[in-house]
């Protein structure tokens, strides 16, 4: 990487997972809008002609004349390859397929277990971490052969366990995690903002907020607009709308897969007193199955939706006939922005900024004071030159801090099953080539216990029937 007349050129960015059919399409528009930045993204995907697609489309999208970002898109055929001497590393993968997907969120239910998202908590998302771990072991330790002073800028989920395992086989990494949920309850509190005060079009980045909490299940203790407090306008509110929630005025929550009407933050915001920072659907499941996801009819009744993998499988193949059109050149990606904030973390990693955003890290500088050290927090940071200084967030009411424990030491007991469980691994790195656990060595006595002690689970099944379950799903995505 060098620098010139305030831009910095010549980056080298690995992506791991460049063959994605999603985020990477997020990435290259956002790169494509930012002058200040260009340089070489190397795409590795064990979908090898998932990754020669997005190199055409990435290429094509850098060439166009509206694009004031230029970069160079172009596939590496092993990890080594695509790491070494990189700037920074992306990781965005899809750990597994659908099939397997298919099995964590819907399995459960033979035992009255509902989950709406299942990648992030819940039986779905510790089974998930369950095949995600072992390849980012591998990446963390290819990152430490081949680039270990790269940054290292994960968007997989379960997003705090990743980000955990790359610290855990490599201690000195650079990594950090990175979500857009927190955007979204800015987005809510500028909405509630403008009707309450009658301001229309509030940026949600005019909405300043003190962050604390884990990945998809985090928390504001503050929230100012121009120098108002939030809270007592947010509660009125909620006083007044409960029942109907709050939605934009283009979108219909029961036709959305995705929206809901943010009646469970609201009901959060009653019983606990701070305004929690992720949607419903993650939201639902860190708190106890009989509250929110009890069954689907419970769960309309809090306005949002399960998201079924049947409709993420249809979703798949009409991404992949997108990828066709791109590649083809019959449609072209919009270059407008998408809102999100990696491309502006990169640019400040490079110094032509400074930020403050949410990040999960590893808690070693106790940035939530009365959380573990080993926990994997979200909180506020600052983001400069070669830097990420967390800000320290203070401490969770202990009432929150209850619902939050058992999820981190559920981290925990996942990693630990991972790390003494046997890996294989494939190292030519092709189509199913990725790094798998030996579903035989797992020790399903401590998945068991980990399954026990979610709240979605506990009290809701027989240590036999969790057993079985586990067994089950371990044979289904293994």
């Amino acid at each position: 990487m060098r620098y010139s007349n305030g831009h910095a050129e010549d980056i080298q960015i690995a992506y791991i997972g460049g063959g994605s059919r999603g985020w990477a399409w997020t990435f290259m528009t956002d790169l494509a809008l930012e002058p200040a930045l260009s340089g070489t993204i190397r795409l590795y995907d064990i979908d090898a002609a998932a990754a020669k697609a997005n190199e055409i489309i990435g290429n094509r999208t850098s060439q166009r004349p509206d694009a004031s970002g230029k970069w160079q898109y172009c596939v590496k055929d092993s990890l080594r390859d695509a790491l070494t001497g990189a700037d920074f590393v992306v990781i965005s993968i899809l750990p597994g397929t659908f099939d397997e997907m298919e099995t964590d969120v819907h399995m459960p239910e033979r035992l009255g277990i509902y989950q709406s998202v299942g990648d992030t908590a819940g039986p779905g998302g510790m089974m998930r971490a369950l095949r995600t771990l072992p390849m980012f072991l591998e990446f963390a330790h290819a990152i430490k052969a081949h680039c270990p002073q790269a940054w290292v800028i994960n968007y997989t989920n379960p997003m705090s366990l990743c980000v955990k395992a790359l610290y855990q086989a490599f201690p000195q990494i650079k990594a950090f995690g990175c979500c857009h949920e927190v955007f979204g309850t800015q987005k809510v509190l500028a909405g509630i903002a403008g009707k309450e005060l009658g301001i229309p079009h509030i940026d949600r980045r005019d909405i300043h907020v003190n962050v604390l909490g884990i990945n998809h299940f985090t928390w504001f203790d503050y929230a100012t607009y121009e120098g108002i407090d939030l809270f007592p306008l947010y509660r009125r509110y909620i006083d007044a709308h409960f029942e109907e929630g709050f939605q934009e005025e283009d979108t219909n929550w029961v036709s959305s897969t995705f929206g809901c009407c943010h009646r469970v933050k609201m009901d959060l915001f009653r019983r606990y007193g701070l305004i929690a920072a992720a949607g419903d659907r993650h939201l639902a499941e860190f708190m106890p199955g009989e509250e929110y996801l009890k069954n689907p009819e419970t769960t309309a009744s809090w306005k949002f939706n399960l998201t079924p993998v049947t409709w993420r499988k249809k979703d798949l193949q009409e991404r992949l006939a997108r990828s066709e059109r791109l590649v083809n050149g019959d449609e072209t990606l919009p270059l407008k922005s998408t809102g999100e904030e990696g491309i502006l973390l990169i640019k400040a990693l490079c110094g032509l900024e400074r930020i403050i955003s949410n990040v999960n890290i590893p808690n070693t500088g106790f940035q939530i004071s009365n959380l573990p050290s080993n926990a994997v927090v979200e909180t506020n940071a600052v983001f400069e030159r070669d830097a990420i200084r967390p800000i320290l967030a203070g401490s969770i009411p202990d009432s929150v801090r209850t619902l939050m424990l058992p999820h981190i030491t559920n981290h925990e007991r996942i990693t630990q099953a991972v790390l003494h469980s046997k890996i294989s691994v494939n190292d030519s790195h092709v189509a199913d080539g990725a790094p798998k656990l030996d579903k035989d060595s797992v020790n399903l006595s401590l998945i068991a216990d980990a399954f026990m002690e979610d709240p979605l689970v506990k009290d809701r099944a027989s240590r036999e029937e969790v057993e079985s379950l586990v067994k089950d799903m371990l044979n289904a995505t293994l």
